[in-house]
């Protein structure tokens, strides 16, 4: 009995805070930002991880309450602790711009952060770890020409530009011209600017 009461407080809990998140959502829609926050933060303080990533957006845009990055970091990583893969994309890029810790701790762990949230289909992510991978220290081509194309294939029309770069100039893979212009003019045909000035060029 005891079980079954504690199954129908966490479920009640749940639903709870999923309705409290939606409604943030259509406020937020509806243009009334300082009610989304609360219901967000409502939803968040209860341990819901779409609610917790909706009020680090919040904090770090200034929507609905003031702009601090230091509780937007704070939320994505309550998220990100959940598995919530935008949280973690964007946990990520927080601890690399303004994180505290060792430079090099935090570099780890946004790494391994970026690569989770690539693997679970965030295109940013995939696309941040393909130029992250590319321009690094000590440049990984091959792998950075994975994430490129993985966002690319996800429609994203910079990395479709990247992989038309690393054709060109045989950056983790054979040097094939052909190739590259196939990628620029993908790239272009989405509307990538740079991609148009490479084929006139």
């Amino acid at each position: 009995l005891e079980e079954a009461a504690f199954q129908l407080q966490q479920i009640f809990r749940i639903d709870i805070s999923i309705a409290l998140n939606i409604l943030g959502i259509e406020s937020m829609r509806a243009g009334h930002c300082r009610v989304a926050f609360t219901c967000f933060k409502l939803a968040a303080d209860r341990g819901y991880s779409k609610a917790q990533f909706n009020v680090g957006l919040c904090y770090e845009h200034g929507r609905g309450t003031e702009k601090d990055l230091e509780k937007a970091g704070f939320y994505y990583c309550q998220a990100a602790s959940s598995c919530h893969p935008m949280a973690q994309y964007r946990y990520a890029r927080y601890l690399l711009q303004h994180g505290p810790g060792r430079p090099w701790d935090r570099h780890h762990k946004a790494v391994t952060l970026l690569e989770q949230a690539a693997v679970a289909g965030i295109t940013e992510a995939q696309a941040y770890l393909g130029v992250f991978y590319m321009r690094g220290l000590q440049p990984q081509e091959k792998r950075g020409l994975k994430y490129l194309l993985l966002a690319a294939n996800s429609g994203d029309a910079q990395s479709r530009f990247h992989v038309g770069v690393c054709y060109e100039q045989g950056l983790g893979v054979q040097r094939d011209l052909a190739e590259a212009l196939r990628h620029y003019r993908q790239s272009a045909a989405a509307g990538n600017r740079q991609a148009r000035e490479r084929l006139r060029a």
